[in-house]
């Protein structure tokens, strides 16, 4: 059986700066895969090279085994790849259940009646609301309020507001929300809990397992690194374009390199909390990355 995704040597450079070298995964269905590493290491070049925002400049992407490194990003979406962003993007004068509603149209994979017309179909639809798209666009909707129900009431609460009247940290629900409207196979979330306190990242990490106990594959970038350690299956570690580290969350956390990489030399560990750090005696933590706090 093929893998769910296969990226083989991606190289991607943006003038003289190498954002990524060489780059190659594969992870299987269903797998939570982290991606790490510090600040410019290339994991948002990479999620926008997976999710068709860039083009690498070598290298390939394959999804369930088929090549889809030139498709852009609505062909990726209805292939079956959803995103989060960096910092969430939301359709600010459109409503929650409007915001959602749109992840729903872009992600449809299986094209039929008007709808295989494209934009000419819609316009048949809007002039003609014919019964099979009306009773679609209704099941559409309860999926849309089902999809918000799974944040709670900071969503459910909100269906008819406007997006812009949000809180930062329930756009990025929404962001969500709107990308699993799609029915994704991959969902790539790029810092899903940015912004978020403590009881909002808890929070958030349980909306996440229960994804992932539900079958989702996702690639999770996160800063967070304790969330890492206890959502992903396996964790990849990035550094100026290179994967430095691959292993499970345990391995790649007291990786003396990895710890390098984020702390910018073994010295600086000397300024670690008892516990922390490559060399960490028994007084203290288990001596690696999931030792820092969630927050």
């Amino acid at each position: 059986m093929a893998p769910l995704l296969e990226v083989e040597a991606l190289s991607k450079s943006f003038g003289g700066i190498h954002a990524l070298s060489s780059f190659s995964l594969s992870m299987g269905e269903g797998e939570s895969l982290g991606l790490i590493g510090p600040n410019g290491a290339g994991k948002t070049t990479l999620f926008n090279i997976l999710a068709g925002a860039d083009v690498a400049d070598t290298g390939r992407v394959c999804l369930r085994g088929r090549d889809i490194s030139r498709f852009g990003p609505e062909r990726r979406a209805r292939a079956g790849i959803a995103r989060s962003f960096q910092h969430g993007r939301c359709f600010a004068n459109l409503s929650v259940e409007e915001n959602i509603l749109l992840g729903a149209h872009r992600g449809r994979r299986a094209a039929r009646g008007l709808w295989a017309l494209g934009g000419l179909g819609e316009i048949i639809q809007a002039l003609l609301p014919l019964p099979p798209f009306r009773r679609e666009e209704e099941a559409l909707r309860l999926r849309a309020r089902s999809l918000a129900a799974g944040f709670g009431e900071r969503l459910t609460a909100r269906l008819g507001d406007p997006a812009y009247s949000l809180s930062y940290a329930n756009r990025r629900r929404l962001e969500i929300a709107r990308a699993l409207a799609s029915r994704p196979l991959l969902l790539l979330l790029d810092e899903p809990t940015a912004g978020m306190n403590p009881s909002e990242t808890e929070e958030m990490l349980e909306i996440l397992k229960g994804l992932k106990a539900e079958g989702l594959a996702m690639v999770v970038i996160e800063h967070k690194l304790p969330l890492i350690m206890r959502l992903c299956d396996r964790v990849i570690v990035l550094d100026e374009g290179r994967k430095i580290a691959e292993g499970g969350p345990a391995e790649v956390a007291r990786d003396p390199g990895v710890i390098e990489a984020y702390l910018g030399s073994t010295r600086a560990t000397q300024a670690l909390p008892p516990g922390m750090g490559p060399k960490a005696g028994k007084g203290g933590g288990d001596g690696g990355l999931d030792d820092l706090p969630v927050y």
